[in-house]
Parts: structure tokens; C-alpha cells; sequence
């Protein structure tokens, strides 16, 4: 699997592009973009890889993360992908006009090309939030992040559910490269070592 990392909008949202390199098939994740520079980025990206865009994937509803899903649904005519728990996040972004039509549940399977990746529910940021795990990533959203974990204090944020989904992840192989929604790339491994809501055994 190909990942291209594209920083964007004024929370400095990671946006996602990855590949199939046998088939090019691809997905979009979290393409949360402020700014129609952004946009042709990812779009200049896509053309010129030749890549067939499969499938829009959201790790959760927040504004930073879906804010640009109807322009790359309109672009490319492929589904939006979001848990069902925070699907109405969409609807309301663009008044129901471009809205989700993949619900995604724990399990699920996100199948592109050669490549998949199994969606893990990580409640906690929001009560949609999920985790993309792939055979050696894991992309976390704002569940997990290097050296820190998402906000709970938000509407519908829950530090209970945070805590339940951070054990999902700490039982994850250490070897797994995490792909967060914002900041630098990790491991599960580097995590459990240096970030203190791992190393706290879940007592924050």
C-alpha cells in the first residue's frame, strides 16, 4: 500500500491518500481541506499517478475531516464512507446534498485493489470515530495520536468510550505504523512507550 500524506486546512488535518500500486485503485481519507489550493493538490496527485479513486473514507464527522467529501463525491462519483453514528455530521455539512452512503460498522471490510483495511469503532472523540487497520498501519483519526489522544470534551465526546478504545488499540502489534489525523506518524510499539494515556494503563 502506497500512503500519501497531504496536510491541510487550518487545523493541519492529515488527509490520505492510499493506493493499490498493482491495481491503482485508491481511496480518500478525511479530506478536510480549507482552501481550493488544497484541493487541486490532491486532485493534480490523483491525475497523475493515474489513479482510480474507490472509495471517500471518514475516521469520524468533525468539520476538519469531511468538509471537502462532496467535492471529491461530485469529482469522482464514489461513495462516502463514515460510521453510521456520525453520518448525520455530513448531512448537515452539505444540507443532505452529497450524503454518506456507506455506513460503516466494527469489522467492516474497506476493499480497494490488492489492499483492505478493517475498520475498528474507537468511540471517544465522537461516538462514530473509527480506526482503518491494514496488515502493517493503522490509520487512528483522532482517536490516537504521537504522543497524545483526541479531545473528550467536546458534544458527544465520552472519556469512558476513550478509555475502552484506547485498550482496543494498545492490544494491537507493536510493529503497526499509526497514521493519526493530525501530527506526525508513529508505532503502537513508540506509543506504548512514550505516551503517557498508554502508559497510564488507561488511569486519566
Amino acid at each position: 500500500m502506497l500512503i500519501e500524506t497531504f496536510t491541510v486546512g487550518t487545523l493541519s488535518t492529515n488527509c490520505y491518500v492510499a493506493t493499490s500500486q498493482q491495481t491503482k485503485e485508491a481511496i480518500i481519507i478525511d479530506p478536510g481541506m480549507d482552501f481550493s489550493s488544497e484541493v487541486q493538490q490532491i486532485l493534480d496527485y490523483i491525475t497523475q499517478g493515474a489513479l482510480k479513486v474507490k472509495f471517500i473514507v471518514n475516521t469520524h464527522g468533525h468539520s476538519d475531516h469531511i468538509s471537502c467529501d462532496a467535492i471529491f463525491q461530485e469529482k469522482y462519483n464514489v461513495p462516502i464512507c463514515i460510521h453510521k453514528l456520525d453520518a448525520p455530521s455530513i448531512d448537515g455539512l452539505n444540507k443532505g446534498k452529497f450524503p454518506a452512503n456507506v455506513f460503516l460498522e466494527d469489522g467492516s471490510l474497506i476493499e480497494f485493489g490488492c489492499e483492505s483495511l478493517k475498520v475498528m469503532h474507537t468511540p471517544g472523540h465522537t461516538p462514530g470515530s473509527i480506526c482503518l487497520l491494514g496488515e502493517r498501519l493503522v490509520f487512528t483519526g483522532d482517536t490516537l495520536f504521537a504522543g497524545g489522544i483526541g479531545r473528550t470534551d467536546f458534544p458527544e465526546g465520552s472519556l469512558s468510550d476513550m478509555r475502552l478504545s484506547l485498550q482496543k488499540l494498545v492490544r494491537l502489534p507493536d510493529y503497526l505504523l499509526i497514521y493519526p489525523g493530525h501530527g506526525a506518524a508513529s508505532t503502537i510499539g513508540e506509543e506504548k512507550r512514550v505516551n503517557p494515556f498508554l502508559k497510564s494503563r488507561y488511569s486519566f
